[in-house]
């Protein structure tokens, strides 16, 4: 995987959170690859929606 592809958990959460997408399409590439980071980190369902859901906030 290239490193600025999104995971697909990533990209699935995103789409169910319009509100954390359009943060996240704002963030600079170094704040995306931080995120991006945590999301090829994250080991279940759970982890991916909770980090999306920290995005909307």
């Amino acid at each position: 995987m290239e490193q600025n592809q999104l995971p697909l958990g990533f990209s699935m959460a995103l789409a169910q959170h319009p509100k954390a997408m359009e943060r996240f399409s704002r963030f600079t590439a170094s704040e995306k690859e931080t995120v991006l980071a945590q999301a090829r980190q994250a080991s279940s369902k759970e982890e991916m929606q909770s980090l999306v859901r920290s995005l909307a906030q």
